[in-house]
């Protein structure tokens, strides 16, 4: 029984990769990669010749049994995804777990993280952040994310599509305020740039801009005015005209935000209803 080793590869800039992980990279017999195209050329850029399989999101289940088998065999394997570090928003979270329960070692070879490059130039408070993957594609997922985020006093971090990316912030306007963000677009790639600033200052510096490239977005909720300050039946108010969604669905969330028990919220939704008719 071998290791299986978590190789964070560069975010853009090929230079972004440490020595240790190319020297597992050359040490290892098999490595899985998410893309073997786009990891052939990083390969080819440092003269690894090795063998290389694919593991991917739509493989990864019946994948991560055949690497398992292999390293139970004898072999080490490096995972790397195309960009960062395998497991954050990327295949691997399966193939590690497994792992794990076969009492394979599995060692990280830390390296470049998107999240980590953009909060470290954000100028955003670090003490304290919070990773919440993609913001939802969809208009109503996304507002009712945004709404459940209204409890955390952290700095936010998220990924973005550029095609959404103003529909996004005018979405965190209308919910979270108009509180500081960055947006990181291309870190460490040659267009690289970090736009700071207020919401609504963002976004009139983006318009008709035709954003491109890989987005993380960064949030700071220690700025949200907290919604604890107004009373039940406010909350409510002001949800259901920002989101315009059931009643039970906005008793849920804001008892969340609140850590108070559900029915308590839903009994001022009722008085609510009761006004209404």
């Amino acid at each position: 029984m071998k290791t299986l080793y978590i190789v964070a590869t560069p975010i853009g800039n090929l230079e972004d990769i440490t020595l240790r992980a190319i020297r597992v990279l050359k040490e290892v017999d098999i490595i899985a990669a998410e893309d073997t195209r786009h990891t052939k050329k990083l390969l080819n850029h440092y003269g690894i010749a090795k063998p290389l399989t694919s593991y991917f999101e739509h493989n990864e289940i019946k994948k991560a049994e055949q690497l398992i088998s292999q390293l139970k065999e004898g072999k080490d394997i490096a995972l790397v995804s195309d960009a960062g570090t395998p497991g954050v928003s990327d295949p691997g979270y399966r193939l590690v777990k497994l792992a794990i329960e076969n009492s394979i070692p599995v060692v990280s070879i830390p390296g470049p993280s998107a999240i980590i490059a953009a909060l470290s130039v954000a100028g955003l408070p670090t003490d304290s952040f919070c990773f919440e993957g993609f913001i939802p594609s969809k208009s109503g997922e996304r507002r009712r994310f945004l709404a459940s985020l209204k409890g955390i006093k952290k700095t936010i971090a998220l990924y973005e599509s550029p095609k959404r990316l103003l529909e996004s912030l005018a979405d965190i306007n209308n919910i979270l305020g108009n509180i500081s963000v960055v947006v990181a677009r291309e870190m460490t790639k040659l267009h690289e740039e970090i736009i700071r600033g207020k919401v609504i200052a963002v976004l009139e510096d983006l318009r008709g801009r035709g954003m491109k490239g890989e987005i993380t977005l960064l949030l700071n909720l220690k700025e949200f005015k907290a919604e604890q300050e107004l009373s039940l039946i406010d909350e409510i108010k002001i949800l259901q005209k920002e989101l315009g969604m059931p009643l039970k669905e906005i008793a849920k969330i804001i008892a969340e935000q609140r850590g108070i028990p559900k029915r308590e919220v839903y009994k001022e939704t009722l008085k609510l209803k009761e006004e209404k008719e």
